[in-house]
């Protein structure tokens, strides 16, 4: 019925999860938390209609969204590194979670989340 899809994104979470242990010799899954920790930002913007007019209002984000948010950036990160070039989507996710959980700015995640904060900053 789903043509495999489960068990296929279940084997590139764990030859990602090999290849972050065999590069960074930490566990992969403290790795993949403080990536997550790191990708996703504090503050976001939303729109309010007020007499006709949209403003866009910095707000705080909550904590699940945070989460998204970085799973999303992650994972967009990830399909952009491996779309049209020879690197397999394991190579791709193993490099972006250890991007990310070093703060690095190379990393697609960080560029989104720093983005979207100073997009918040400057609404306030």
């Amino acid at each position: 019925r789903m043509g495999g899809k489960k068990m296929k994104a279940i084997n590139i979470v764990k030859s990602a999860f090999d290849i972050i242990h065999l590069k960074t010799g930490q566990n992969p899954v403290a790795v993949l938390v403080k990536a997550i920790e790191n990708a996703s930002p504090n503050e976001d913007t939303t729109r309010i209609a007020y007499g006709g007019v949209v403003y866009h209002v910095s707000v705080d984000v909550s904590p699940l969204r945070r989460v998204d948010l970085a799973l999303r950036f992650i994972s967009e990160g990830v399909r952009e590194a491996c779309f049209s070039t020879p690197k397999s989507v394991e190579e791709a996710l193993a490099e972006e979670i250890i991007l990310a959980a070093n703060n690095d700015p190379n990393s697609y995640a960080i560029k989104k989340k720093n983005e979207q904060e100073r997009i918040a900053m400057a609404s306030r």
